[in-house]
């Protein structure tokens, strides 16, 4: 009874020590299998989360362009206007379209 589990004398039959070795090997195999799909799995995140990365940094550079863009054309907008603005500008705008002229001395009326 000392080292086996079969109640013969302690000793297994070639059959026996054939099927734990087939038993364990595919054991091992399994093993090998799962770990193998595991790794595939952690290599498939990986991969999928670079590529991800690369379409946010590719669209962040995109929304800076932008960004600058529109920081630009504020500017020249806002140079336009103060131009608009402009106090001769307007002057000149009123005299010459308008046809406007300052009144005289006699035309201003003061409540």
């Amino acid at each position: 009874m000392y080292g086996g589990n079969n109640g013969r004398n302690g000793s297994f039959t070639n059959g026996e020590v054939e099927l734990k070795g087939r038993r364990s090997r595919r054991m091992h195999y399994s093993y090998l299998v799962v770990s193998f799909f595991v790794l595939m799995a952690v290599a498939l995140v990986y991969v999928w989360s670079h590529v991800e990365m690369t379409k946010l940094e590719y669209k962040y550079a995109a929304e800076i362009g932008t960004k600058e863009r529109l920081l630009r054309e504020q500017s020249e907008i806002k140079a336009e206007l103060a131009m608009l603005k402009s106090p001769r500008r307007i002057e000149t705008v009123a005299r010459g379209s308008l046809g406007l002229i300052y009144p005289e001395r006699d035309q201003i009326v003061f409540k």
